[in-house]
């Protein structure tokens, strides 16, 4: 099985659970990592079970502008962003993915620690996405918390990778 996971990550929370997303699937399968930049169609020909996954910014995927603003607090804050922070993100690489024609897909986010319904989530709007490409969506999406430091929250890394072992 041939298992491709797209993220989008700005402060790095949303690449690190991709990885660990991919060390519970590699213990059973074949799994890549991709920034959204890399995901051309030529990475996802063949994939068996596509996963994707991004931070949620006020409430639901991120956008051109929300994507600068956290560029901007970034940098007020002296934090480090994720090496693919400034590529498109997936709410326009959503826009032109290309039909799943029944192909496996899963969506997770990236939120901070909190009722969804304060926080929102981006991971339903990527399944819907995903549902509206022709892709079959093999589990509810998933959220991930994230803490006020912006940091994964304790014990989400482990079960990010159970989480993927209920892929497969």
């Amino acid at each position: 099985m041939r298992v491709v996971i797209v993220y989008e990550s700005l402060y790095g929370n949303t690449h690190l659970v991709a990885q660990k997303v991919a060390e519970g699937i590699n213990l059973r399968a074949e799994a890549v990592v991709v920034p959204v930049n890399e995901a051309t169609p030529d990475v996802l020909e063949g994939v068996d079970l596509l996963v994707v996954g991004g931070p949620t910014h006020m409430h639901g995927l991120s956008t051109a502008r929300t994507r600068e603003m956290a560029e901007s607090d970034a940098e007020a804050h002296d934090r480090p962003l994720d090496p693919d922070a400034e590529s498109e993100g997936l709410r326009e690489w959503l826009h032109n993915l290309e039909a799943g024609n029944g192909r496996r897909a899963a969506a997770f986010d990236t939120r901070f620690d909190g009722p969804a319904g304060f926080t929102g989530r981006a991971s339903r709007g990527i399944a819907r996405r995903l549902r509206h490409h022709a892709f079959e969506v093999v589990a509810e999406p998933e959220s991930f918390l994230v803490d006020k430091e912006n940091h994964l929250a304790p014990g989400e890394a482990d079960r990010a990778r159970e989480w993927a072992d209920r892929l497969i």
